[in-house]
């Protein structure tokens, strides 16, 4: 049983001893902790190394980064950045872990269910560019950033079928995005692609008119009157032939022989590589559409959001 506290001991006293055993001082601490805007501007150059990029993504001009870091260095007494190409000092990569912990803690809501410690990102994105670009490129983000988890949904924005509640979304499109902010990913090239056996059975293509009397597989996502237009031919739209809303899909049938698939080329790259499909000609035209990544207004003011779309930029790049 503990002694009772003698009765001439003052109770602000005791408080005192007790906040100091916890960690905190009162007041006095408070006065000690930096600016969040000073946390949040040191987090993004560390991760960005840009000054440049860290404004854009804040919203505030260079000079309000390089103020903000300089009044943490001066609330801290150490110097976080060694270089001008913004590594960090052995105190600053420290520090930095403190940071990051302290921003994940803030933003955890009860009823998460990321692992402790981790931040939660929901990212929809179009099947096919999930396989094809995006899976065989992802350990190296889970490498590089351990501490994120990655939720991954199934998103066809241009048909209607989104994932409402992702944080970032990779769209298919034209790039008018007027309800989100966005950043063009990556344009790519389209061709005709076959399987070998398709090619030897109703072949041989040398003019683009040949492609006449064979089936042409069809989607909303590629319309063929992009390449049509590019090789000099005045046809129509086809409105007959195997309809596929997914180019993954519709890249497995022209491989099993089912006909002839307009397909882009970073998109039909696996199919290339392992020789289940071949191209019908050297010409290319450039797709209508490109890949985007979007998000909501204030979605960067997440770190691991930012950090997601750094990276994939990037990588992308």
């Amino acid at each position: 049983m503990s002694a009772p506290r003698p009765p001439d001991a003052p109770r602000s006293n005791a408080r005192a001893a007790d906040a100091g055993a916890a960690g905190w001082d009162g007041p006095a601490a408070s006065r000690r902790i930096p600016p969040i805007q000073c946390l949040l501007t040191f987090e993004a150059l560390a991760r960005l190394r840009s000054v440049t990029q860290t404004a854009d993504e804040l919203c505030v001009t260079p000079s309000a980064v390089s103020h903000r870091v300089r009044q943490l260095e001066q609330t801290l007494g150490v110097r976080l950045f060694g270089r001008a190409d913004f590594s960090l000092t052995t105190e600053g990569s420290a520090y930095l872990a403190h940071v990051r912990e302290g921003l994940s803690a803030l933003q955890r809501f009860p009823g998460a269910t990321a692992a402790p410690g981790k931040r939660r990102l929901k990212l929809a994105v179009t099947p096919t560019f999930a396989r094809a670009i995006l899976i065989p490129r992802l350990r190296q983000f889970t490498e590089a950033y351990p501490e994120i988890d990655l939720a991954l949904q199934v998103s066809i924005p241009l048909l209607d079928v989104v994932a409402e509640d992702a944080d970032l979304v990779v769209r298919f499109g034209p790039g008018h995005y007027a309800d989100l902010e966005h950043v063009e990913l990556a344009r790519d090239r389209v061709t005709p692609l076959a399987s070998p056996v398709f090619v030897r059975e109703h072949g041989p293509f040398e003019r683009p008119e040949d492609l006449e009397s064979v089936p042409l597989l069809r989607s909303p996502l590629e319309p063929w009157r992009t390449w049509f237009g590019a090789s000099g031919l005045d046809w129509a739209e086809p409105t007959e032939g195997s309809q596929f809303n997914d180019i993954g899909l519709m890249c497995d049938a022209a491989a099993a022989g089912m006909g002839v698939a307009l397909v882009r080329l970073k998109l039909g790259a696996p199919w290339l590589e392992n020789g289940t499909l071949v191209r019908l000609y050297p010409g290319e035209a450039p797709s209508p559409h490109a890949h985007y990544l979007c998000w909501r207004t204030g979605t960067m003011d997440r770190w691991e959001c930012a950090a997601f779309t750094d990276w994939l930029r990037r990588t992308m790049g």
